[in-house]
């Protein structure tokens, strides 16, 4: 029996560690993780050239049925932040009190998202600019909690981000 579900998001050029790594570790933990693509196409490779087919399309996808949406990064996240169905996901979790996860270059699907500003986050430093621009508090750490806001910078802190997903789900 699941414990409840939870939006991955992929598309193109997604970090492989970033996705696989939260993916099988919380099916290990008894949740259902759905893919969620941004329709763009049904099948999305990593930088490495990984394909993942995604379950749904961010257009397809009820947020109240969701307990947590994980973006991971890559180059992914500047084709994610276009898509106004990933958008709307990540506010709508954010304004309900659940679960936002995103590491490296995915703050930027924050940034889009709107949801950034006055929290304390971490990223990758390659986006720092883009999210103390947009109104947060950067803090260089491995994982950055504020509130049901998860942050991470890079693969190496995949062990924290992953082990505040799960404590943050309860």
């Amino acid at each position: 029996m699941s414990k409840g579900k939870i939006a991955l998001f992929t598309e193109d050029m997604y970090n492989d560690l970033e996705f696989w790594v939260p993916y099988y570790r919380l099916i290990e933990e008894g949740y259902e993780v759905v893919v969620v693509g941004t329709g763009r196409q049904a099948v999305f490779n990593s930088k490495f050239g990984v394909p993942v087919k995604a379950d749904l399309t961010s257009d397809q996808v009820n947020a109240g049925e969701f307990a947590a949406v994980i973006i991971p990064g890559g180059y992914a996240p500047d084709k994610m932040r276009i898509d106004q169905g990933m958008l709307r996901i990540v506010r709508e979790l954010h304004s309900s009190g659940r679960v936002v996860a995103a590491i490296c270059h995915a703050g930027w699907v924050l940034v889009s998202a709107g949801i950034i500003k006055g929290k304390k986050a971490t990223a990758c430093a390659m986006i720092k600019d883009d999210l103390v621009n947009a109104g947060a508090e950067f803090i260089d750490q491995a994982v950055v909690v504020d509130g049901n806001l998860i942050t991470s910078r890079v693969p190496d802190d995949l062990p924290d981000f992953c082990r505040e997903i799960i404590k943050k789900l309860g």
